[in-house]
């Protein structure tokens, strides 16, 4: 396994960002730069051993400040939304950031994605990692506590895996994922529609027409929502149906199973390549989002366009607008816990 680090801009308030790449024995590589912890590039082998970057992004720091898509993004300190930007802790009440019109989506406007992260190598029993750590203080976009946060890329034999750490000095609320754009056809700018998604999840949380949880977990069994058996992502997207409709395709929380450990949570299949991917969790939910927002015309890397459905986001973390719910698994941090959850991409052909 090798790192390396390179210079890759300057943000607007002179913060240097760097960006590192890890490479294995497979000859796979994954950039990350620290702007954002964002994962840059990947590559993954196709039936025939041909390497291709699986993943959307831009190939400059300045694309990355005004990217709008959460592109590759470590996002934090709450991932997905909380209703009305309310946080209710111990009886004491925060107003977070508003982003998302009176709601809050993925930390803020100023969330974990758009910060400068310190970084470090480590050497683990699985390879050469990447550590970026990052210290939110008291008041951040409206969070309680100084949070200390961990994230630590580590390039596998066959996959990337993330690992997130985070400890806090009072009760707050802390649910990080990764927000990876996937498209494993080798062909940037291609739609990811005939992607054949299996999620072995069988009920998802209901939302309303800002897609904000009601509260209720629903039944995906029968209706376009089932990937229990593999689907292709274009087959049903345009159907009439409610949660479809008001995400204009997929943009929901899976439940899966409460296990502990790290366990199958999807799997994706491009056919035409040949190239697959596994994404496994220790966390309770996944969020699939069919990348219905990517806007039309969007300049990527390498001279791609990108447009709706150019990627697919699995997106593994906690209950979607926990604090909000008193019924779901909660989100909440507190002084001497430790915050600890994994993802693992593994990459497969057929």
């Amino acid at each position: 396994m090798q790192l390396s680090k390179r210079a890759f801009g300057v943000t607007g308030d002179g913060e240097s960002v760097d960006i590192y790449t890890l490479a294995n024995e497979a000859g796979m590589e994954a950039d990350i730069i620290t702007y954002g912890g964002t994962l840059v590039r990947l590559t993954a082998p196709d039936r025939n051993g041909n390497l291709a970057d699986v993943v959307l992004g831009y190939d400059t720091l300045d694309e990355y400040l005004s990217d709008s898509c959460y592109f590759g993004r470590l996002v934090g300190r709450v991932a997905n939304r909380i209703g009305g930007a309310r946080l209710t802790l111990d009886g004491d009440k925060f107003e977070l950031d508003r982003n998302l019109g009176r709601h809050h989506l993925h930390g803020g406007r100023r969330g974990f994605h758009s910060r400068v992260w310190k970084a470090s190598s480590i050497e683990t029993e699985i390879g050469s990692g990447l550590v970026l750590t990052y210290e939110s203080p008291d008041g951040e976009q409206g969070y309680p506590g100084n949070l200390a946060v961990s994230a630590v890329y580590t390039l596998t034999a066959d996959g990337l895996r993330l690992d997130f750490s985070a400890a806090t000095d009072r009760a707050t609320a802390v649910n990080l994922t990764g927000h990876g754009y996937f498209n494993l056809s080798g062909r940037p700018g291609a739609n990811c529609l005939g992607h054949v998604l299996t999620i072995p999840a069988l009920r998802y949380l209901e939302t309303d027409e800002e897609l904000i949880p009601t509260g209720r977990l629903a039944d995906a069994a029968g209706t376009p929502l089932d990937f229990s058996d593999g689907v292709g992502v274009g087959e049903r997207i345009g159907n009439a149906f409610p949660p479809l409709v008001a995400a204009h395709g997929y943009d929901l929380c899976y439940v899966l199973d409460d296990r502990a450990g790290l366990r199958q949570a999807a799997s994706v299949f491009e056919p035409v390549a040949g190239r697959g991917m596994e994404v496994w969790t220790t966390q309770r939910c996944l969020q699939f989002y069919s990348g219905n927002h990517i806007p039309e015309g969007l300049p990527g890397k390498g001279g791609a366009v990108y447009g709706e459905w150019s990627g697919l986001c699995l997106e593994p973390q906690g209950f979607v607008d926990a604090p909000g719910h008193a019924d779901f698994p909660q989100v909440t941090l507190r002084p001497g816990e430790a915050y600890n959850q994994s993802i693992l991409y593994k990459f497969f052909v057929k």
